[in-house]
């Protein structure tokens, strides 16, 4: 039974700020964390100075908590919802979620080429991005199974990631239609990159030296975010595992 079902909300929510206040104390002060059933017990200061330094050093986590608590709760549903595809995925295999894509993507490609006046280019970049997308699907499963929960979050995040930016960007490659809705919001975005994200040692300077944002660079930036996005994601759902185990 999960904290929230078992001590009811507002006693979830104390338990977990509890957890996250103690993990801030013993970051300097030895037994913080969960060391009140312990034989020492928790540890206390025993001067005056050693006191004060104690109570300035747990009000400085008190700030820090309050902003890192909103996103372990944005945790919890991030980590509800990959639960819910990792079961599903586990339940039919590496092979079935392989099937699956190749079905939904082949029915794309044959609504696209049958159904509709888009051009051979057009059938094309809509199989260009199923195979981005199973791809893309099956390595983070696999990876997911192997390595524990560094590979996890390293490498799986990642390329789960990567199956959704990516396929519009390579159907883009192929099909003037997508590239005009993908692009130039693409273009935008990376402005905004660059202008606001990638200054440090005039990163974006030498990336405008460089490089142009035409043709596959598109599918290179796009893979680019991907990468940091799943790193995110994962560190998330690994705090939110850490605040409030699974078990």
């Amino acid at each position: 039974m999960s904290a929230a079902t078992s001590t009811g909300l507002v006693g979830a929510i104390r338990i977990d700020l509890k957890r996250l206040h103690e993990t801030w104390m013993e970051l300097i002060y030895p037994r913080q964390l969960n060391a009140e059933q312990t034989v020492l017990g928790k540890w206390r200061p025993d001067t005056t100075g050693s006191l004060l330094a104690y109570r300035l050093w747990a009000a400085l986590g008190v700030p820090l908590i309050a902003i890192l608590y909103p996103i372990v709760l944005f945790g919890y549903i991030l980590r509800f919802q990959t639960r819910r595809m990792d079961s599903a995925a586990t339940r039919i295999g590496v092979a079935g979620v392989v099937v699956l894509s190749v079905v939904v993507w082949g029915a794309l490609s044959l609504v696209a080429q049958f159904g509709t006046e888009m051009s051979t280019t057009g059938v094309i970049a809509v199989v260009a991005a199923g195979v981005v997308a199973t791809v893309s699907a099956a390595l983070a499963l696999v990876t997911s199974r192997v390595g524990g929960r560094l590979t996890t979050v390293l490498i799986s995040y990642p390329l789960a990631v990567t199956a959704i930016f990516l396929p519009p960007v390579v159907a883009g490659l192929y099909s003037e239609a997508v590239a005009n809705q993908v692009f130039p919001q693409s273009e935008s975005l990376a402005i905004w990159l660059l202008d606001n994200v990638l200054t440090i040692g005039d990163l974006n300077e030498y990336l405008r030296d460089n490089y142009q944002l035409q043709g596959p660079a598109y599918a290179a930036m796009w893979f680019g975010i991907a990468v940091p996005v799943g790193w995110v994601l994962g560190t998330i759902v690994t705090l939110a595992d850490y605040v409030r185990p699974k078990d």
